[in-house]
């Protein structure tokens, strides 16, 4: 009997490229879900790349619709798969704090997860798949849809980067590896070779090559400008809900706002935040994570403001630690932050704002100990013999040297427990194992990249018309990196099926 596998597709077109090899491998049966906007939904319609038995798109089964909410419905369906509703939905970009084009209604929020959660239902239902491939969720529509998955037994592929170089995993949870055992034998490397293997990766410098690549190209911006303001029919607005209120006008306009709020905050950094690295003998460092990201939303959902998580850690330290709080690069791809936030940072007493050109890694080497929400600087501390605390589950969060809180209320005496713990380079040699054994080299931003260049005006536009022909180009030309894609999800696979 065949497998049945469900993919899950969206702008990011690295499962359905990936796809194709695997379908070439695998005696298995397609399904797919797709939540793409309208253009590019004609290719799924016409493509034969990839034979799918069936193919459903989200937003044709998500329309705002006569139908009337039914609370039971919502009820039943959070026991049965043991969901929090609001918990998803209040974390949804879209729905609340960051979408400026539409203030979306209580009732509106719930036909929405009514109408999700009955479509989702349906298609487990239907199908009854093996396994579920996807990326690592960052909106609460797939997050929802992996949720059940887990809940149902069906076995979960989620591909994600790694916190340390081009490598990436394939998980049933992008926070956990599959095969945690410590017991295998390790060669312990000393703290110096640790490093090097850190600086060596670029994990960080990789990420931000990538955000400076896809905001540089003055020319793509403005073709893709023109190209929505003339000949994109905007239909989106009526049929998808994450487009409701983007006219035309307004996109303008928030555009236009958003290059008047980055250069603004970019001269109020320049003028008002440190950039000399600090000469405290005594702080604990706290690097900003990227707002409107997985990293918080998903990952983090009871942790989403920043300024009150530093206020919390201010009422935590000792008497003689300085919080030093450093803005990630990384924001610049949110426009920053607003002014305002900034200021409310540097009102706290005993904390000190850092530009984000300062260097993390000097600033980490300075430190006695670091705290993040989930980000990478967590497990970068360790490296440099430092502990960290962090406040969601991560891949490196089982690492001795780190602190996972579970109480906000007890996050004093954690600070105090953590500043005393040392760091073994034994531990952190096992991770790198760990890491190695969990993992593979396929550079993801790479292949991104390489797709926005070619498809999507360097990231400007994705709402656009997808040629079959360049997609089996683009397939030529990176069949390589995707062929071991798909023989590594294969892997997986078959020994789930114990082949």
């Amino acid at each position: 009997m065949k497998n049945k596998i469900l993919f899950w597709f969206g702008a990011d077109f690295t499962h359905f490229c990936m796809s194709h090899f695997l379908q070439k491998e695998s005696n298995a049966d397609f399904y797919s879900i797709v939540d793409i906007t309208n253009k590019p939904k004609k290719f799924f319609g016409e493509q034969k790349i990839v034979n799918f038995k069936k193919t459903w798109y989200l937003h044709e089964n998500i329309q705002q619709k006569n139908e009337k909410i039914d609370l039971d419905f919502l009820k039943h369906f959070e026991e049965k798969y043991k969901l929090n509703l609001w918990k998803l939905a209040i974390n949804e970009r879209q729905f609340y704090r960051f979408f400026k084009f539409h203030k979306f209604s209580r009732e509106e929020i719930l036909l929405i997860l009514q109408q999700e959660a009955k479509f989702f239902d349906s298609v487990l239902d239907d199908i009854k798949p093996e396994f579920f491939v996807t990326k690592e969720p960052s909106r609460h529509s797939l997050q929802l849809l992996y949720e059940m998955c887990k809940n149902l037994g069906i076995k979960v592929l989620v591909l994600s980067n790694t916190k340390i170089g081009k490598r990436v995993m394939i998980s049933d949870s992008p926070t956990k590896f599959n095969d945690l055992d410590l017991r295998n034998p390790v060669e312990e490397k000393t703290f110096k070779e640790l490093q090097e293997i850190l600086r060596s990766s670029e994990t960080r410098k990789s990420i931000e090559n990538y955000i400076k690549e896809h905001g540089k190209s003055k020319m793509e911006t403005m073709k893709a400008g023109l190209n929505y303001l003339f000949k994109n029919n905007n239909e989106n607005v009526d049929t998808h809900y994450n487009y409701f209120g983007r006219t035309k006008i307004s996109v303008l306009i928030f555009m236009l706002n958003s290059v008047f709020k980055k250069n603004s905050a970019e001269n109020y950094m320049e003028k008002e935040l440190c950039k000399e690295l600090p000469t405290y003998t005594s702080f604990i460092y706290f690097p900003l994570g990227v707002d409107m990201e997985r990293n918080l939303l998903i990952s983090a959902p009871f942790y989403t403001n920043q300024v009150e998580i530093i206020r919390h850690i201010a009422k935590s330290l000792p008497i003689h630690f300085r919080l030093i709080v450093k803005e990630t690069p990384a924001q610049k791809s949110r426009e920053w932050r607003k002014i305002s936030e900034y200021k409310e940072i540097q009102e706290i007493p005993n904390v000190v704002l850092m530009h984000p050109d300062v260097s993390s890694e000097e600033i980490i080497k300075k430190s006695s100990l670091v705290i993040t929400i989930s980000g990478s600087s967590g497990l970068e501390a360790a490296f440099f013999e430092k502990p960290s605390i962090v406040f969601s589950d991560t891949v490196y969060s089982f690492l001795p040297s780190v602190t996972r809180i579970e109480n906000i209320e007890k996050l004093p005496e954690e600070i105090k427990n953590s500043l005393s713990k040392k760091v073994l380079p034994h531990d952190v040699s096992s991770f790198i194992n760990i890491l190695e054994n969990n993992s593979f080299e396929f550079d993801w931003l790479e292949i991104n990249s390489k797709f926005k260049n070619e498809f999507y005006y360097n990231g400007g536009l994705v709402d656009v018309e997808i040629s079959i022909e360049k997609i089996i180009n683009f397939l030529k030309r990176n069949t390589v990196e995707l062929e071991k894609l798909a023989m590594e999800h294969n892997k997986i696979i078959k020994n789930h099926k114990g082949e």
